[in-house]
């Protein structure tokens, strides 16, 4: 197993404990408090901040893209009536935290996640249910009962129709995005600490390298002498 560079143990801790709390509280109450994602939203900012102070700028312009990408997706689907507003939230507080590459695969994978646990639930409430069962308790059907007037439906109705939420594939995302990048990351990183080294440094270097290289060697002067004393001897 690889040592974790602090930076990415942060990174880690706090995505995983921020998804994790998101996912129990809209399992929960179908809400995810903005007490949870603001503070985790700024508290990115400040990571970002630092990441770029010590690898480089491009960690800010990273997360910019990320949250573009992430929050502004999930703000159109809200916009649309596909997600609830904790949602976006979450999305743009996580996006910045993980940058424009991991945001895009957290979103592919928990898509697919989304996606097989929905054609899983449905399936199994088909079974149990029969079909009638299943478009009663999820999917809306714009039908009022007789003897009702007809009333719009409700943000809390079309929560209680939803077959899950949208935090616990978001969090399984993460969490595996994290592992599979995460060698690569800490690779990364760690090269990153590596400073080049400046120019003086290397024409110190330069120069002592042909110094050394000019000097000749101790034998030749040891035979360039005993020559000379050959020579007056026989003188």
């Amino acid at each position: 197993m690889f040592d974790l560079h602090p930076a990415l143990l942060l990174l880690v801790l706090a995505s995983g404990a921020f998804t994790a709390t998101a996912a129990v509280w809209d399992s929960r109450f179908k809400r995810i408090p903005n007490k949870l994602t603001i503070p985790m939203f700024f508290a990115g900012w400040v990571y970002q901040l630092g990441m770029s102070v010590m690898f480089g700028w491009h960690h800010l312009g990273s997360a910019a893209l990320g949250f573009l990408v992430g929050f502004g997706l999930l703000f159109v689907l809200w916009f649309v009536g596909g997600g609830g507003g904790g949602d976006v939230k979450l999305m743009g507080a996580l996006s910045v935290w993980l940058g424009f590459r991991l945001t895009v695969a957290v979103l592919v994978v928990s898509t697919l996640l989304i996606i097989l646990s929905t054609a899983f639930v449905l399936l199994k409430s088909v079974a149990f249910r029969g079909v009638k069962g299943m478009k009663k308790q999820y999917l809306g059907t714009g039908k009022t009962p007789v003897g009702q007037k007809p009333t719009a439906e409700t943000q809390d109705q079309k929560i209680g129709r939803r077959v899950m939420t949208y935090a616990a594939p978001v969090a399984v995302a993460t969490w595996l995005v994290l592992f599979w990048y995460l060698p690569v990351l800490n690779k990364s990183v760690g090269a990153q600490e590596e400073l080049p080294a400046t120019p003086a440094a290397e024409a110190t270097t330069e120069s002592a390298n042909k110094t050394e290289d000019t000097q000749p060697e101790p034998q030749e002067i040891e035979g360039t002498a005993s020559e000379a004393i050959a020579k007056e001897d026989t003188e």
